[in-house]
């Protein structure tokens, strides 16, 4: 029997329906990569599966057996306990169970009370402490924590020192734990690095649970999924395979239905004309003839289905005005440092005309900082940079900070490329989503992916021809890294590109540059081929090093001394104490006006539902604008730590 069915759901919010008459299953062996684009209802079908919304329509049966875990459900309360213990309260029932097996012994030990009773007592708690794990449940907490990124120093530390990401990794480690069988993960890969991705994958495809996952990370996707639900046009499709094998099947059933439509209304247009024909002979016969061929026509139509546009993605090409010579950049000797903390040295690479490559390396290791430093924002303490006969830089800075955010879309545009006519302009930005009035909205409203597409319109126009990208996909959604992924595998200028996003490296890279604090390591090749030569050059690296050099993090290279990189976090950790406030604030409110929107007597009263839509539509443009500042300065803490 299946864990959970879903038949003919619907959800409105107001006049707005996310979905419309939609069916699926999910099965006990189901591991399922939920996609859509951003705004389509995704984590709003988690809220519905969970009974923390109730659908407009249909039905949703969860079988009696089945028991959901969902991310948002485990929140840090107490912030002055350890994170290890935070994490180990998941297994309180089981503490609690070894605590009364405690007494029981030695109760029976000393002949004290009913031994027989306390003997059975004694066997049933044996029984479920065994079938819960209880005996490995403190190994499970630490070996979930470890995998994350937490040393036993960390482990150790109360929950109201960590940063917002390091907490988010503590709601992942108690839902990964909680004992649900099938799990909701709302994207679980956003505040991990690398190795703890690798280690989350490790777990899921491990692990016995069924689940369904949000995320953008075409690569996890790839690793850990067996099946594929796009939500789109207000249905759910369901695919068999991981991403990679859908994005075949989606095109294969588009063209279908497609075909389906296009010789449908090709013998329509036939017997139309057989109908007209008839009916100008106007026999008795004729009109039999024609009044057979209509009805034959009628049933046509009404099997009739036209297939629905797929939603729109930005489309654009990142061209160049003229090739750069052979020899592109030139780096030897590279050392940058702040203060007395070595970020890196010894960096020294050849790029040339054409190539794509990926700058890797651990988080807090010196990417970004070598990139401002290539660029000319840092000033290295030695070495030496050598550009090629006529190379033009074209730079994506992943904070988005080169941005005014006093100025429209338009004038952003605009003012960077004065020769364009509004024409242009308008016509270049509605490639990239920006349509009528959307080019006038103020850059202070944008979402990071609306924010981004921006960064990319400029860098599409300044026709650049050497790349320096910095995590280029962290703000788009699967089709917007798609385009952006077409776009570079067609770019024919140079690419030097910081990224976490592997499907992305996969797809495109012919080189990868691994920074370590002692210079850059060339791995020839795409992320296949680094994962396999990378693992012994990183144990060989343990080996031949006893203390690790003290990583540096990138957003400290933003401060000249120590003074001012702690005054920046202090300032970052008190705006997000007040922040989370403000959202708590924000989502009681929001509850408030769903409640209100609920209530039969306003939502017989059309003015009122209206009333209450816009509300509902103000707060939750705040609070969308909310946790995009939050999820900043989280990253910022996260990485300042």
């Amino acid at each position: 029997m299946a864990m959970i069915t879903v038949n003919r759901l619907s959800m409105e919010f107001g006049e707005q329906k996310l979905f419309d008459n939609m069916f699926f299953e999910i099965q006990n062996n189901d591991r399922i990569g939920l996609i859509g684009v951003n705004g389509c209802g995704k984590t709003t079908l988690f809220k519905l599966l969970t009974g923390e919304y109730e659908p407009t329509g249909g039905e949703i049966v969860v079988n009696k057996n089945t028991r959901i875990g969902y991310m948002e459900q485990h929140v840090c309360r107490n912030l002055n306990i350890s994170a290890y213990s935070e994490v180990l309260s998941v297994f309180d029932d089981v503490i609690k169970m070894e605590r009364e097996l405690e007494t029981i012994s030695s109760r029976i030990a000393s002949g004290a009370g009913d031994i027989n009773s306390l003997v059975e007592r004694q066997a049933f708690l044996n029984d479920e402490f065994n079938r819960r794990e209880g005996l490995t449940c403190r190994a499970r907490a630490r070996s979930a924590l470890l995998g994350l990124g937490f040393d036993d120093e960390k482990m150790n530390l109360p929950i109201r020192s960590l940063s917002g990401g390091q907490r988010a990794k503590l709601q992942l480690a108690k839902l990964l734990l909680c004992g649900a069988n099938l799990l909701l993960l709302d994207e679980p890969t956003n505040h991990l690095d690398t190795h703890a991705v690798e280690w989350l994958e490790e777990y899921l495809t491990d692990s016995k649970c069924a689940f369904i996952v949000i995320s953008h990370d075409r690569y996890f996707l790839d690793k850990v999924t067996n099946r594929t639900f796009e939500l789109e046009n207000k249905k759910m499709t369901p695919y068999k395979g991981n991403y990679s094998a859908y994005l075949p099947q989606r095109s294969e059933r588009r063209l279908a239905a497609q075909r389906v439509y296009d010789n449908t209304m090709k013998e329509i247009n036939r017997l139309e004309g057989i109908i007209e024909q008839q009916r100008r002979w106007n026999r008795e016969k004729n009109i039999k003839t024609a009044e057979s061929k209509q009805k034959v026509i009628d049933r046509l139509e009404s099997d009739l289905e036209k297939p629905e546009n797929a939603p729109e993605a930005m489309t654009f090409k990142l061209g160049i005005n003229e090739q750069s010579g052979e020899d592109v950049l030139e780096v030897s000797g590279l050392s940058l440092s702040f203060g007395e903390e070595p970020l890196f040295k010894d960096v020294s690479m050849e790029i040339h005309r054409g190539e794509k490559i990926f700058l890797l390396g651990p988080n807090g290791c010196g990417k970004t900082s070598l990139i401002k430093t290539l660029l000319g924002q840092y000033k290295a303490q030695s070495g030496r940079i050598k550009y090629g006969v006529g190379v033009k830089k074209g730079y994506y800075d992943q904070i988005q900070t080169g941005m005014d955010s006093g100025k429209t879309v338009f004038e952003e545009i605009s003012d960077s490329f004065p020769s364009m006519t509004n024409t242009e302009i308008r016509s270049t930005l509605a490639r990239l989503l920006f349509k009528n009035d959307d080019v006038f909205k103020p850059l202070s409203t944008l979402s990071g992916g609306e924010r981004a597409k921006v960064l990319l319109t400029e860098l599409m126009l300044s026709r650049a021809n050497f790349l320096l990208l910095d995590e280029p996909t962290n703000h788009l959604d699967i089709n917007s890294c798609e385009a952006l992924q077409g776009a570079l595998s067609e770019y024919e200028g140079t690419l030097l590109v910081v990224s976490h996003d592997r499907y992305l490296i996969n797809s495109i890279a012919d080189k990868i540059f691994y920074l370590t604090p002692d210079g850059i390591k060339v791995f020839e090749g795409n992320y296949e081929f680094f994962l396999s030569k990378f693992r012994p050059f990183e144990q060989q690296e343990k080996k031949t090093r006893s203390v690790p050099a003290e990583s540096v993090s990138e957003k400290q290279a933003d401060f000249r001394n120590k003074k001012e990189r702690d005054a920046q976090r202090r300032k970052n950790k008190a705006r997000l104490t007040k922040l989370e406030l403000e959202i708590a604030s924000q989502e009681e409110k929001l509850n408030e006006l769903n409640e209100a929107l609920n209530d039969p007597e306003n939502s017989c009263s059309y003015e009122k539902t209206l009333e209450l839509t816009e509300s509902l539509d103000k707060v939750q443009n705040i609070l969308d604008s909310m946790y995009e500042e939050w999820e900043e300065l989280s990253l910022l803490l996260d990485e300042s730590q």
